[in-house]
């Protein structure tokens, strides 16, 4: 059952691809959406950042991070360890449309490859919005918990 549940956070996280991601300041808690690049073949998520930004030296300061990726009724919560680099063959490789709206050019020197690798995850797969509220409304009327969906705990 674990392999099962280990494919599925993989392709919850890829599917949804934008994430919060939470990091820490001190004693504060950080969170900001990104554009994840999920690469289990690497064992990472990766994302481009600009050292420009304090997300970089958080990380730097305490490396454990969150990631909180949700569309529809389909959640995943990833914890994990990053590291920020300035690794230009990686830039290149994750360069596109996206980064576009950020940098002029993959070779700003302002660039950053912020690299998390998975230690444990959950996820909760359940079915859309409308067939949970429906079957929310049949509990409400038989007494009875609903079913709505998969909830699982994950070592990765």
């Amino acid at each position: 059952m674990a392999d099962i549940d280990i494919d599925r956070v993989w392709e919850l996280m890829k599917s949804i691809s934008i994430c919060m991601l939470i990091t820490r300041d001190g004693e504060e808690i950080r969170a900001r959406p990104m554009g994840a690049y999920v690469r289990r073949e690497e064992d990472a998520v990766y994302f481009l950042t600009d050292v420009r930004r304090h997300k970089d030296d958080e990380i730097q300061r305490q490396p454990n991070v969150c990631l909180a990726f949700s569309q529809g009724q389909k959640y995943v919560s990833m914890t994990g360890r990053a590291v920020v680099s300035s690794d230009r063959a990686k830039i290149k490789e994750l360069w596109g449309t996206p980064a576009k709206a950020w940098w002029e050019s993959q070779d700003d020197p302002n660039i950053r490859v912020l690299q998390v690798t998975p230690h444990d995850a959950e996820y909760w797969d359940g079915p859309n919005t409308v067939v949970s509220y429906v079957k929310m409304a049949v509990a409400a009327v038989t007494g009875e918990r609903p079913d709505l969906g998969t909830n699982r705990k994950v070592a990765m």
